[in-house]
């Protein structure tokens, strides 16, 4: 009979796939080899576990923007849905090149030479260039690990002035360190609308950073930030220019706002703690955990 109960509470394939794809799903930045093996051990079941990665990586690379070296060191590709031409193949217009993944590996396994109709006109594809050189200096100056890229999501074969057309700014950067139980990342994405009929650029961002800290403990920070800003329609060049000094001043702000929101959680950590540790020395009693305030932190 006890056989019998348990039988009935075993769990079909299909839901210990879910529930490996959402382990997979909810890695921390940086992490999800490390869950993968570990989940492979626990599920004692390739098929299930195959199945729940070649559904997890796709998504996860996607989301958390990484980065991929191409062949013979020709380049990088970023990981987007921007730049996604199928599902195993992106996108990179800086070398003009499409990768091919393998993402459950991480790895890009080939490379070919993109098609004409894969890139932008040569009008569009003028304030593209000049964009992201202007974005890849940014992020070389403000982000030792970062990368960066510009895709055309909307108007790409616009061949003239009175057009409208949209890039997507992509820029991500991660510090992985296990060694010191700390894994993270910066993600933001920039949408650009230029808009000729009223000569205005419409830029809209929203920047994410993770992080995880795991010794003797579980910390991970999940925060985001949206904002918008404007500027002229001017040539490609000044366009470009305009457009960085505006990322460069919204990010530069939204991380000092993080540090001193950073340097009150530490306040307020180093109070909590003393106080805990005066009310195990002095009345034995429980805290009671419930009544401490909520942070973008969340401690699990």
């Amino acid at each position: 009979m006890a056989e019998e109960e348990c039988n009935d509470t075993d769990l079909s394939e299909k839901q210990k796939k879910e529930i490996a794809k959402w382990f997979l799903l909810n890695s921390p930045a940086g992490e999800i080899q490390y869950v993968a093996q570990d989940l492979r051990s626990v599920l004692n079941d390739d098929k299930v576990y195959e199945e729940a990665a070649l559904e997890a990586f796709p998504l996860y690379n996607k989301s958390h923007l990484i980065c991929l070296e191409l062949p013979y060191r020709s380049g990088d590709v970023l990981l987007t849905s921007y730049n996604e031409l199928n599902g195993n193949e992106f996108l990179d217009p800086r070398t003009a090149q499409v990768a091919m993944v393998d993402h459950v590996k991480q790895v890009c396994t080939e490379v070919r030479p993109a098609a004409d109709e894969e890139l932008a006109s040569p009008y569009v594809e003028d304030f593209r260039c000049a964009l992201d050189a202007e974005i890849l200096k940014y992020v070389g100056e403000a982000y030792p690990k970062g990368f960066c890229s510009v895709y055309c999501d909307k108007g790409k074969d616009m061949e003239g002035p009175g057009s409208d057309f949209e890039f997507v700014i992509v820029i991500s950067a991660a510090k992985n360190s296990p060694q010191n139980f700390c894994n993270g990342s910066w993600r933001s994405i920039w949408n650009v609308e230029f808009k000729d009929d009223v000569q205005m650029l419409e830029v809209k961002g929203k920047l994410q950073v993770v992080a995880h800290y795991f010794e003797e403990g579980n910390v991970q920070l999940d925060a985001e930030h949206e904002c918008k800003d404007a500027t002229m329609f001017q040539a490609p060049d000044d366009c470009a220019v305009s457009i960085a000094n505006i990322i460069r001043h919204h990010e530069a702000e939204y991380l000092a706002s993080l540090e001193v929101h950073d340097m009150l959680l530490c306040v307020w950590l180093n109070t909590f703690f003393k106080v805990f540790l005066l009310t195990i020395s002095y009345n034995r009693h429980p805290i009671q955990i419930c009544l401490i305030p909520h942070s973008r932190y969340s401690f699990i």
